[in-house]
């Protein structure tokens, strides 16, 4: 089938190079446009973008699918379906009519629960031990259309919002195939989403990032690894920011003192004190430095009894 494809970041680009393996012909590409990046703020191209030009296929960037201007290179591209993936843009009803099939979407939860812009990081934070993937016939709604299929996939313990999102893509490319073979043939069996389990994963705002000592080194474990690989976790340490990577909650219960005080243990290693429980710092990344492990850390700057983070 000829295949229009709209999709942005890395998640988007491991579906896009399954797709472009696959028998279907990808004849347009959609993404986001060049966003400035890193300090000296330099215009880089999408991780879909730069999958797109290696493979020589036409590109459009436009800031918003609601105008005709916009809809025309997909309106001239004849596509049997619509395929979208991260995008981060809306498709209006006008474009999801533009394709003989409409547009299917790669969604990375298990719908109906986290529909929106961050359901990977939405699960890690709530606690979720399973997510997966959905592939759903696109409708005017906010991932309200039908399911074509799922797939599922564990969180475990040690996952980030960054090796969960891997796995998913690559669920995510397979199960794309499997429908799109059963769309072009006609017997594609798609399936209203259950009325019950509703949620919403809300765009991440840097500031959720923040970390606050006062609650429990479970929730905080959650939310470092929910913003890694971005916006990372901080704190701040004598005045100035803090990253944390990686942590682990620990199973002892934290001593009596305050929440956000550093502890130098005997093994060298360095906990924190929580609202409850206490958690251990594994890699932290000081303003303008690479991330180190926190024992290094804490010699670099030489950690005194009773120093506090979060203040």
């Amino acid at each position: 089938m000829r295949i229009v494809y709209a999709g942005t970041p890395p998640f988007a680009a491991t579906i896009l190079t399954a797709l472009l393996a696959s028998r279907h012909r990808v004849v347009l590409v959609l993404t986001q446009p060049d966003r400035p990046s890193g300090r000296g703020l330099k215009f880089l191209p999408s991780a879909v973008k730069t999958v797109a030009v290696a493979h020589g296929i036409a590109i459009a960037q436009p800031p918003t699918l609601r105008t005709s201007e916009a809809q025309q290179p997909i309106r001239e591209a004849g596509a049997d379906v619509i395929v979208v993936a991260a995008y981060g843009l809306i498709l209006p009803q006008a474009v999801l009519d533009l394709a003989k099939y409409g547009a299917v979407n790669v969604h990375a939860s298990l719908l109906p629960r986290w529909r929106g812009a961050a359901p990977i990081q939405r699960a890690i934070l709530a606690g979720d031990r399973a997510t997966g993937v959905t592939i759903m016939q696109m409708d005017a709604g906010l991932d309200t259309g039908y399911m074509l299929l799922s797939r599922l996939c564990s969180i475990h313990p040690n996952d980030t919002a960054g090796s969960v999102e891997e796995i998913l893509a690559k669920l995510g490319a397979q199960a794309l195939l499997e429908a799109l073979d059963v769309i072009e043939v006609g017997e594609a069996r798609a399936e209203p989403q259950p009325s019950e389990g509703v949620t919403y994963a809300n765009k991440i705002q840097k500031g959720e990032a923040r970390l606050d000592f006062n609650l429990p080194a479970l929730q905080l474990d959650r939310a470092i690894r929910a913003f890694n690989p971005n916006p990372i976790a901080f704190t701040s340490f004598r005045g100035e920011p803090l990253r944390i990577w990686s942590g682990e909650p620990l199973a002892e219960a934290a001593g009596a003192a305050p929440a956000g005080t550093l502890e130098l243990r005997l093994d060298g290693t360095v906990s924190v004190t929580c609202g409850q429980g206490s958690l251990l710092l594994r890699e932290v990344q000081r303003p303008g430095g690479k991330p180190v492990s926190a024992p290094a850390w804490a010699a670099g700057v030489r950690l005194k009894p009773g120093e506090r983070l979060g203040l």
